[in-house]
């Protein structure tokens, strides 16, 4: 640390001060003050000096920030364009824009069917919904924009194996649809063609964890509403309820009325939930047309509930339902009139992962159909579905011996799946389908018996 001659010189009078001498004359006195301050002056200035050229001292060169004229020119010119694309993403409708696929190839074999080959996009209008090929072997393009004051708009299309298909036989239309925001974000109208929502099983192949779909999924659920309605979410709770058809393009003469639907889930913690949804009002009646061939609308009422755990390794996820639908059973009564169709159900799926990629699952579905000769949502007599009364009987839908007794219906698969790459997953399923009755047709001899089996191996590709 630098010494201040001042401060020294001082120190050093007030110690000459301290010790007085007697023998000094106050003229000698004087002059040793008067030598101690120009002393003083002379460090003061010498100070004042060194300090004058530390200031003027060049100082060593630093960092130096900042670009050059080339630079801010070429960052000018990559401004200038990066904003130009965004003011033309916005103007061609791009903003809030997210496109995303899917597709699934499948190769089935089912012992009753004498089946074996590939599927991928075959017609429901030719081959039907059935539970060996439901959605399986689907392609589907999904195209969702957001809005910036948070309406949202969508449009898939899922050619031959999507819900539209499924509904008509013919359209692409799998989804569409709009969801405005009213009071706030959490508060929306929806309006357009919305795929069920019922049950814990996903539609697309990629969300399905096995290839076929459980039970319920097939023969007990809706297929899609086209209506209006209302969204809302606050906190845990989410509901969804829609004035609409059911399973129905739109109301004809012969074929009138609508369904109220809805559904409610609840978000437990961050590992479970369970929702519920429900169906109530006029659909159309598969199973038993009006004497001019035109299918009608009867009453009919449908509920289920369903859940979920996920935590690590495990997921375990299960639904009950319960339905009905008025005039739809395939048995007439004594004095042939029509009769109501009931059922319950439940399904159940399990799945672990042994290591990240690679998942083996489990699952058990039951219906209990006995009632009336049967009959599901949709389905009537089909033995290649497993429904209706004992096939050895020869019942034609009359009332007689045996043939008011409909099957109850029972299915256990088990099937893996192994995450190829972050777009790509491979799967393979066995599946067990039996009943109590001989409801399974085996095509290569007309037989009917009790069981049937079912192998399946398929790879999804989505981005």
């Amino acid at each position: 640390m630098t010494k201040n001659p001042c401060k020294i010189g001082l120190l050093a009078f007030a110690l000459a001060a301290a010790f007085p001498v007697a023998a000094q004359s106050n003229a000698e006195i004087l002059n040793e003050l008067r030598a101690l301050k120009e002393r003083v002056t002379d460090l003061e200035k010498q100070l004042k000096e060194s300090k004058a050229k530390e200031a003027a001292a060049p100082k060593p060169a630093g960092a130096q920030w900042g670009m050059t004229p080339e630079q801010v020119a070429e960052m000018n010119r990559l401004t200038v364009k990066t904003e130009a694309l965004e003011d033309a993403r916005e103007a061609n409708g791009f903003l809030g824009l997210k496109v995303s696929g899917q597709m699934q190839t499948a190769y089935i074999y089912n012992q009753a069917q004498d089946l074996a080959g590939f599927q991928f996009l075959d017609s429901v209008a030719d081959y039907g919904y059935n539970y060996w090929n439901s959605y399986i072997g689907m392609a589907m393009l999904d195209f969702q924009k957001e809005m910036q004051d948070g309406t949202r708009w969508r449009l898939t299309l899922a050619p031959q194996r999507g819900v539209g298909s499924a509904i008509d036989g013919y359209s692409i239309v799998h989804e569409a649809s709009v969801s405005v925001p009213l009071t706030d974000l959490q508060t929306r109208f929806i309006a357009g063609q919305i795929p069920d929502w019922s049950g814990y099983e996903y539609l697309q192949p990629t969300l399905n964890k096995l290839i076929t779909h459980n039970l319920l999924f097939d023969f007990t659920l809706p297929t899609g509403y086209i209506g209006a309605g209302i969204d809302y979410s606050s906190g845990k709770w989410i509901t969804k309820a829609m004035l609409a058809q059911m399973n129905q393009n739109a109301n004809y003469s012969t074929a009138k009325g609508s369904v109220v639907t809805f559904r409610v889930d609840y978000a437990r913690g961050e590992y479970q939930g369970f929702g519920l949804a429900g169906v109530y009002g006029q659909a159309p009646n598969f199973v038993n047309p009006l004497p001019d061939d035109s299918i009608g609308n009867t009453n009919l009422g449908l509920f289920e509930i369903d859940g979920y755990f996920i935590r690590g390794d495990w997921t375990v996820q299960g639904q009950i339902s319960y339905g009905y639908q008025k005039d739809a059973a395939i048995t007439k009564d004594v004095n042939d009139n029509l009769q109501t169709a009931s059922w319950y159900g439940l399904s159940a799926l399990a799945a672990y992962k042994f290591t990240p990629r690679f998942e083996g699952v489990g699952r058990f579905d039951f219906i209990n159909n006995a009632r009336n000769g049967g009959g599901l949502l949709g389905y009537g007599l089909d033995y290649g579905n497993g429904i209706g009364p004992d096939g050895t009987l020869g019942c034609d839908g009359s009332f007689g011996a045996g043939c008011n007794e409909g099957a109850n219906r029972y299915a256990l698969s088990l099937g893996v799946n192994y995450v190829f790459n972050p777009y790509t997953m491979f799967k393979a399923e066995y599946r067990y389908d039996w009943s109590n009755l001989n409801v399974f047709q085996y095509v290569s001899d007309g037989s009917y018996r009790k069981n049937n089996n079912l192998l399946g191996a398929s790879v999804v590709v989505s981005f």
